[in-house]
This record gives C-alpha cells, sequence and structure tokens, in this order.
C-alpha cells in the first residue's frame, strides 16, 4: 500500500523536474541569445557613433565654409556702399564685377528696390530670399542627418540595454528553476517551477518584439 500511495507523489516529482530541466535548458539557451545581441547592439551603437561623428565633421567644414563666404559677402557690399556713396562709379563697378556669383542675385534684387529712396527696402542684401548659401544647405542637411544619426546610437544603445535586461530576467528564471530542484515540498517546488516559468515566458514575449542584428 505505501509503495502505490507514493507512486503519484513521484509522477508528480518526475514532472516538476522534467519540465524544471527544460526550463534550465531554455533559459541558458535564451541568456546565450540575449548576451550576443546585446555585444551585436554595442557594436552597432559604436558604428553609428562613428558615423555620426564624421557627418559632423563635414557639418562643421560646410558651416566653416559658409561662414568665410558670408564674410566675404560682406566685405564686397560694404566696399561697394562705401564706393557708392562716395560716388566712385569705377570703384563700385569695379567692386560690383568681383561679387561672388551666390551673392550677385541678392545683390541686384536689393538694388532693383531702389533702397536709397525707398523706406520699405531691406536694409541689406542679406535679408533678401534671393541670398541662398549652397554651403550653408548643405551644413543644415548635414545637420539634419547627424541628429539623425545620433537618435541611431541612442537607439542601439536602449537595445544593447534592453538585451541586457532580458539575461538578467533569464537568470532569474534559472535560479527559480534551480532551487526548485533543492526543495523537498512539493508544492514549494512547483510554485519555483512555475514562478521561473513566467519569468521566462514573459521575458520571452517580450524579447519577441526586439529587433534582431546578425553578423553574416
Amino acid at each position: 500500500m505505501a509503495t502505490r500511495s507514493e507512486a503519484p507523489t513521484d509522477r508528480r516529482r518526475d514532472w516538476q523536474e522534467g519540465v524544471a530541466t527544460v526550463l534550465l535548458v531554455v533559459a541558458a539557451v535564451a541568456t546565450s541569445w540575449s548576451s550576443y545581441q546585446a555585444t551585436r547592439w554595442n557594436g552597432e551603437q559604436a558604428a553609428a557613433a562613428g558615423r555620426t561623428n564624421a557627418i559632423r565633421i563635414e557639418a562643421s567644414r560646410a558651416d566653416s565654409l559658409a561662414e568665410a563666404q558670408t564674410e566675404i559677402d560682406v566685405a564686397t557690399f560694404i566696399a561697394w556702399a562705401e564706393a557708392d556713396v562716395t560716388g566712385d562709379r569705377k570703384l563700385a563697378a569695379f567692386v560690383e564685377d568681383r561679387m561672388r556669383d551666390e551673392f550677385r542675385p541678392a545683390f541686384e534684387a536689393w538694388n532693383a528696390t531702389d533702397p536709397l529712396t525707398n523706406p520699405d527696402a531691406p536694409p541689406t542684401p542679406f535679408a533678401m530670399d534671393e541670398y541662398q548659401l549652397v554651403s550653408q544647405e548643405q551644413a543644415d542637411e548635414l545637420d539634419a542627418r547627424a541628429e539623425a544619426s545620433a537618435a541611431e546610437v541612442r537607439a542601439n544603445i536602449q537595445r544593447a540595454s534592453n538585451y541586457v535586461l532580458t539575461v538578467v530576467l533569464y537568470a532569474v528564471s534559472l535560479f527559480f528553476a534551480g532551487m526548485s530542484t533543492r526543495v523537498t515540498a512539493p508544492r514549494l517546488r512547483w510554485i519555483l517551477t512555475l514562478a521561473g516559468c513566467a519569468v521566462f515566458l514573459g521575458t520571452l514575449g517580450w524579447i519577441a518584439t526586439f529587433p534582431v542584428s546578425i553578423a553574416v
């Protein structure tokens, strides 16, 4: 009779140990996968950071060129204005002939407003819509690209951190599964096993929403 009464208990224990063993195996595999992904996304973050720095350097160069070109245009305009005000038409024409091609449309549009007699005329050609610098447009475009790349860096850092967190959660499920094999109370063994399964399945459902990075 004692042997028959112990048989259901033994079967329940075998089931519990089987579930705990499977949990230990799959949680260990999942831990390795999350560790690999965390490493991969740290690499993606480093690569994106390198691209961001390169774009920012290009943007800085374009911005410096735009500033230098603006300074040239300002100096040219001041020289022309001084010659025009003093009535030195020859010098004014000389300076005007040497204006940069990007500055000339704005200067001509401003000059057409008759600024010396028209109080509503813009104060300088630099206030005209026609004053456009390709280098400044490039700098703005590069700044936008750098910001997008920086956002990618932040996203990759967050992805790597999320994968590290799943490693911690898998470690918790492994702890529950391991402890369940050491206690003797059947109910407590099942409680620990089911708790480990709940943590594992919850983490697995969460990680299913993560992007994956694989080196080929």
